[in-house]
């Protein structure tokens, strides 16, 4: 199987790509590296790539590159990163982010992660509008325009007190907590748009902090920003694992911070408002009746939308089909109606278990199917195999007293190939599974 280039280095020279490469190689970020500007929008014209760095020394580093960066991948959106080693922080017009060289590689990992996963999301918004608007069914606007909610962790020392007035004369609420219990109690109260954890003499708990965030299923996806305020012993690494999703160093001004907290803020409310338009179209019409998912031939619509969308932006798109494995327990809950009775917990259960660009649809009474863009087969299997083991792990009423039962899932997996008939994806995918008699035949 070819391994796929999913970030492109457009570098002066071999010393910056060799070792950011490697890195990056090894967090599953495949890279490639261009040393001329005609090269690098040969790439990304024709290539699967996600995100672009482009090294600051190079002679073509301006705002026309980006603009030509732009126009050579459309309509795929990808974020395009200016990486400096000046130590200086200023984002010029129309570049989505700047690292400094020394940035750590897990640091720069997480960040292209949630600038792809923003623009995958806006894609789906846009072509999901298109194919309700067919129906004659609108896509509710999005509401970008209230103020970003922040929350800040630690003391209120001279530091807190210069960043809280920089944040606020940009137009932020910022709320603030100074110790680890009552952050919580705020962020169980209220959704934030980004959280800042001061560290000073330790980070002990700021990563604890984070730490928790991430166990929570309601804030997984909040950005937490590490603010530094004198050298400290840490692993970048680890925080990063735990959970932070940048970190200022320790002689960083306001400006600087402030402008990063924003960017995090403002993509994680982009992709927030981008999910809640999304979600609000289960509740339409032409949603199963049984689920809230996808009807068969919505799912189909809009399936055949994504798979030229997918050409047009030469993204890879794959489908993933789900079937709830036949086994004794299954076949006495199917007969007194109890598997019935639980279908609307399933159907729920798997629109949260993925992503706000993905979309899931019953195909038939057992069959469910998932569309999801910019994901090659084998990410795909993933996250059939995930959303198979958590719904195995609940129990669900038999009703009568009887002890409950679970809900086992064949899953198979495909990705489309270019050219080819969408149907024949999802055919591929249904085959891996061992149908009954009968039923995988009707539903694909």
């Amino acid at each position: 199987m070819t391994i796929q280039a999913r970030v492109l280095l457009l570098a002066k020279d071999q010393q910056w790509p060799e070792r950011l490469g490697a890195e990056l190689d090894r967090l599953g970020w495949r890279s490639i590296t261009a040393y001329r500007a005609d090269a690098a929008l040969a790439c990304i014209a024709d290539l699967q790539i996600e995100a672009v760095l482009v090294d600051a020394a190079h002679p073509d580093c301006t705002a026309d590159l980006v603009t030509r960066l732009r126009e050579a991948c459309a309509p795929r959106r990808l974020p395009i990163v200016q990486v400096t080693h000046n130590g200086q922080y200023s984002i010029p017009e129309g570049w989505d982010m700047v690292y400094d060289r020394d940035a750590h590689p897990q640091q720069i990992v997480l960040g292209l992660e949630h600038m792809v996963r923003a623009n995958v999301a806006e894609e789906e918004y846009e072509l999901r509008r298109d194919t309700l608007s067919a129906l004659g069914l609108d896509i509710p606007p999005r509401d970008d325009d209230k103020p970003l909610a922040i929350l800040s962790v630690g003391p209120a020392d001279p530091d807190f007190l210069a960043l809280s007035h920089t944040l606020r004369a940009r137009g932020v609420d910022l709320y603030a907590a100074f110790t680890s219990y009552s952050a919580f109690d705020y962020l169980h109260d209220k959704t934030f748009d980004a959280v800042v954890l001061w560290g000073r003499e330790s980070v002990a708990e700021a990563l604890s902090i984070a730490s928790g965030m991430r166990r929570n299923t309601r804030l997984y996806h909040t950005p937490v920003f590490l603010r530094l305020q004198k050298s400290v012993d840490l692993d970048l690494g680890d925080a990063f694992l735990r959970g932070v999703n940048d970190v200022s160093a320790p002689g960083a001004n306001e400006a600087e911070i402030a402008d990063r907290v924003l960017r995090l803020a403002r993509a994680y409310r982009r992709q927030s408002n981008t999910r809640q338009a999304l979600e609000a179209v289960n509740h339409s019409p032409y949603m199963d009746k049984g689920t809230g998912l996808f009807t068969r031939d919505l799912f189909a619509a809009h399936l055949a939308r994504l798979a030229k969308a997918s050409s047009q932006r030469n993204r890879p798109l794959s489908v993933c089909v789900l079937k709830i494995s036949e086994n004794p327990e299954i076949a006495q809950a199917r007969m007194r109606k109890s598997l019935e009775r639980a279908m609307p917990q399933i159907g729920s259960m798997i629109s949260r278990l993925v992503r706000a660009e993905d979309t899931a649809g019953r195909l038939s009474e057992e069959v469910f199917a998932l569309a999801l863009p910019a994901t090659p087969e084998a990410a795909a299997r993933l996250v059939g195999e995930r959303i198979g083991a958590v719904i195995s792990c609940t129990a669900f009423e038999s009703g009568g007293g009887r002890s409950p039962f679970v809900v086992e899932f064949d899953v198979g997996v495909a990705e489309l190939i270019g050219g080819e008939p969408v149907a024949e994806a999802l055919t591929r995918a249904a085959q891996q599974i061992r149908p009954a008699p009968g039923t995988m035949g009707q539903a694909v």
